[in-house]
């Protein structure tokens, strides 16, 4: 089954609908990222929902809607260098709202730049097997690790934060936004379900702050859970090209 949207997710532009979508959602998310840090706190449960089912679906939303442009080399280069030094300025001088968003951009253009060195849908389906296992080493005992117990101003820097009332925030590491833009580009690639894929992937998304705050962890590996969305949503269709590859 491929999704009646994905031949024009692969035009390379916005339809105006969609572009306008993306306007209506980027002032929504970015005025609730000014807002939140000035609202009374509303701990336990009631902040985690809010960044679980609205702040972190709706920002994420972003790189949904932006999809089409996935595979304008010349554009997501140049936007992917104008993002990144964007992001590092505007953070310096203490914008870190645009920041924020910049740093969103950049990610999902790293990943839809990484995606162009692939050439089979098989090299997807092994980086979806094998990041799993790396990010849960990098975050019990490796770089990650070392990282946010004893340097999170630095993951601060680099992460991608999404607001609760007061300022609270989670945040997703680059890798876990490159990752996640190249996966939901790759659907597009091989025509698989980037719907159903964006939503299981930010369900899973989703899911790792419900058991973090549930089991008082202070961070957990993002990649297995991304992967696992990523792969139940497009199972069926990875093994029948597979086998058909293979045969």
């Amino acid at each position: 089954m491929v999704e009646p949207d994905s031949a024009v997710l692969g035009t390379g532009r916005l339809s105006r609908r969609r572009a306008a979508t993306f306007i209506l959602v980027l002032v929504g998310v970015v005025t609730w990222d000014a807002v939140a840090p000035h609202l009374d706190r509303v701990p336990g449960w009631p902040e985690v929902v809010i960044i679980a089912a609205g702040v972190l679906p709706a920002t994420l939303l972003l790189i949904y809607l932006a999809l089409p442009l996935w595979s304008r080399r010349r554009l997501v280069a140049v936007a992917f260098v104008v993002f990144l030094v964007g992001a590092v300025v505007t953070w310096a001088a203490g914008s870190h709202l645009a920041s924020n968003f910049l740093k969103l951009g950049a990610y999902t253009c790293g990943g839809w730049i990484f995606l162009w060195l692939f050439e089979e849908l098989a090299w997807v389906v092994l980086i979806a097997l094998i990041i799993p296992f790396v990010d849960a080493i990098s975050v019990a005992a490796g770089p990650t690790h070392t990282i946010v117990k004893h340097h999170f101003e630095v993951y601060s820097a680099v992460a991608v934060a999404f607001v609760a009332p007061s300022g609270v925030a989670a945040g997703l590491g680059p890798p876990d936004v490159l990752f996640f833009a190249l996966f939901l580009a790759a659907t597009v690639r091989w025509g698989l379900r980037p719907g159903w894929t964006w939503l299981a992937m930010t369900g899973m998304y989703s899911l790792t702050l419900v058991i973090a705050y549930a089991t008082n962890a202070s961070g957990l590996p993002a990649l297995p859970f991304l992967s696992v969305g990523f792969l139940l949503a497009n199972g069926d269709l990875l093994w029948h090209r597979l086998r058909s590859r293979r045969a």
